[in-house]
């Protein structure tokens, strides 16, 4: 039974979670609270497996609510949020501090649409519940990052080579992946000579907002998907929420540019990690492609990782050691899509190592 504790300045929508999580023969709401104050005393006392929170609240607003809980008592938290620009950035920074996943509420604060979002809050809490509460609580890892001196890198070899450069590294996530992408992107230099597809499972309307607050944060310039985009080193392109990412030659400027659609239509995501994959493999020698699969509940991109590896390509999945949810690169890793296994906060080392001596030692 998954005990859950609902945190809502808002009786409807206290009342409407309640009625959508119970309705579920797997899940008990063990008490509401109206503020963030009252959400910390109870999660203290009462332990639950899963906290539904709000973020705008009186006495004690659902971020500062998430510090005391994480440092208190953590616990896997899935924020509720309202489906706006200023929602978007307080959301980020709520899973920078901890909470697994969202759910965006399409009309406001106090939303007569949350029963329309159902599966998708009954699924974020089962997904939380499983999450890796070691991960939870230890919110930062020490990072030894690899400097340039440590590749050997001959410079003159390098800026010979680097514009002959055609490495692509595609990363795929979901549950947990705004903190675990933290972990990874920002570590990557300013002239790494490799472009970056980044495919996180993300409602429309909350990925521009991502790659800005990423952009801030990375040496690499990180923009949200366009159409007809040159994709080139030196650049991070998350696809956009609600359109699947694909990639085509574009044979006038002789360049890889995106394109976003809606096709398939059949897919349980859109973003798809294995539409984005698939469209690579379907451009780009396999032997310059590297796959990158990480937290999530699901196998999205565990198919493509196995085609990847077997065209000669690079294929890491996050291990279970740091995973928040261990579904997608298990299922990668359980196929044979798996060439790396390793801990997030190792990937950007191995994503270094790899590109550099691709870019200096290959010849295409």
């Amino acid at each position: 039974m998954i005990r859950v504790l609902v945190v809502d300045d808002s009786a409807f929508m206290r009342r409407c979670i309640k009625d959508i999580l119970e309705n579920e023969k797997d899940m008990k709401v063990i008490d509401t609270a109206r503020d963030g104050n009252e959400a910390v005393k109870k999660a203290i006392d009462l332990h639950p497996d899963v906290i539904t929170l709000d973020i705008n609240m009186p006495v004690m607003d659902g971020l500062t609510a998430l510090q005391y809980i994480m440092s208190l008592s953590p616990c896997p938290v899935v924020v509720i949020s309202s489906l706006s620009t200023e929602g978007a950035l307080t959301t980020f920074e709520a899973l920078e501090l901890g909470a697994v996943d969202f759910v965006a509420k399409p009309g406001g604060t106090v939303s007569l649409g949350i029963k329309q979002l159902a599966a998708e809050i009954i699924a974020k809490v089962r997904a939380a519940a499983l999450s890796n509460r070691e991960q939870i609580k230890s919110l930062k890892k020490i990072k030894n990052f690899l400097k340039h001196e440590e590749h050997n890198l001959n410079d003159e070899i390098y800026e010979n080579k680097v514009n002959e450069n055609k490495n692509l590294v595609i990363i795929g996530v979901s549950t947990g992946g705004p903190k675990t992408l933290m972990e990874i992107l920002p570590y990557l230099p300013s002239d790494f000579p490799a472009a970056v597809l980044v495919v996180q499972h993300m409602p429309p309307g909350f990925t521009k907002a991502f790659a800005q607050r990423l952009d801030h944060s990375c040496n690499l310039n990180v923009k949200e998907a366009e159409n007809d985009t040159v994709i080139e080193h030196g650049t991070i392109i998350i696809a956009k929420g609600g359109w699947h990412l694909k990639v085509e030659k574009d044979k006038i400027r002789s360049k890889l540019v995106t394109r976003l659609t809606q096709e398939p239509e059949n897919v349980l995501y859109r973003p798809s990690v294995n539409v984005t994959m698939k469209s690579v493999l379907e451009n780009l020698d396999g032997k310059n492609i590297i796959g990158v699969l990480l937290t999530g509940m699901g196998d999205d991109g565990a198919d493509m990782m196995v085609e990847i590896r077997k065209r000669g390509g690079l294929t890491i999945a996050e291990s279970q050691e740091t995973a928040i949810v261990y579904g997608m690169p298990r299922e990668a890793i359980e196929r044979g899509g798996a060439e790396i296994i390793a801990p997030a906060y190792k990937i950007s080392d191995i994503l270094i190592k790899k590109v550099y001596e691709h870019a200096i030692f290959s010849k295409f």
